[in-house]
C-alpha cells in the first residue's frame, strides 16, 4: 500500500515537471518569434529609419514577447500533460528503468506474454 502511494506521488511529480519544463522551455524559445518578424527603435537600424521589420516601442516589444511564450508554453505544456502523457503510458511497462511506475499486476501480465 505504501509503496503504491508512493509510485503514485513520484509518477504525479514527474509528468508535471516535464510538462512545466517541456512548456518554459518551448516558451522561452517561442519569444524568438517576437524578434523575427519585429524590432525596436535603436541605434543599430538608425532609429527605425533603416528598419526592414516591423518596428514598435520597447514596452510593446516586451509585452509581445511576454504574451506569445506564455501562450504557447501553455498550450505545449497541456499537449505534454495530455496528449503525450497518453503515448507514454502505452510504452513505459516495456522499458526496464520504467517498471517502477507500473503496477504489480501489470507487471505480472508482461511477464506472463
Amino acid at each position: 500500500m505504501k509503496i503504491r502511494i508512493i509510485r503514485k506521488f513520484l509518477e504525479y511529480v514527474y509528468n508535471n515537471y516535464v510538462g512545466n519544463f517541456i512548456g518554459f522551455v518551448i516558451g522561452m524559445i517561442s519569444t524568438r518569434l517576437v524578434s523575427h518578424y519585429f524590432t525596436t527603435r535603436s541605434i543599430k537600424n538608425l532609429w527605425g529609419l533603416a528598419a526592414r521589420k516591423t518596428v514598435v516601442d520597447k514596452q510593446t516589444y516586451s509585452t509581445m514577447e511576454w504574451a506569445i511564450s506564455i501562450i504557447i508554453g501553455f498550450i505545449v505544456f497541456e499537449l505534454v500533460s495530455k496528449w503525450l502523457k497518453k503515448r507514454l503510458d502505452a510504452l513505459l511497462p516495456k522499458y526496464k528503468l520504467t517498471q517502477w511506475m507500473v503496477a504489480q499486476e501489470e507487471k505480472e501480465q508482461l511477464v506472463s506474454k
